[in-house]
């Protein structure tokens, strides 16, 4: 998991979301579903409970935020970005200058 870095963590929720957006938009959409998708419309066909569709949806959105902190931590690593470019973010605004 990427390291929250004593910084607010709007501010890491916020990089999170943003990042999603980004890749989300130059993701192609496939024309059909996959047989992992297919599975799932099955076993959901009928109407759940509201607590079940509920839970499920906890775990769905639990699963990708994991995956997203997978993916900022390896950018991190990737491109060496330590606490102090952090704290530097979140202190400074470009108008602020």
């Amino acid at each position: 998991m990427a390291p929250f870095f004593n910084v607010p963590v709007t501010y890491h929720i916020w990089n999170k979301f943003w990042l999603y957006l980004c890749m989300s938009a130059n993701v192609e959409m496939p024309a059909s579903l996959n047989e992992q998708q297919i599975l799932m419309l099955r076993l959901l066909k009928n109407p759940l409970p509201n607590e079940d569709f509920q839970q499920i949806r906890r775990l769905a959105v639990k699963l990708l935020s994991r995956q997203i902190d997978e993916l900022t931590g390896d950018w991190e690593n990737k491109n060496d970005i330590t606490p102090e470019q952090y704290d530097k973010l979140a202190k400074g605004h470009f108008r602020s200058k």
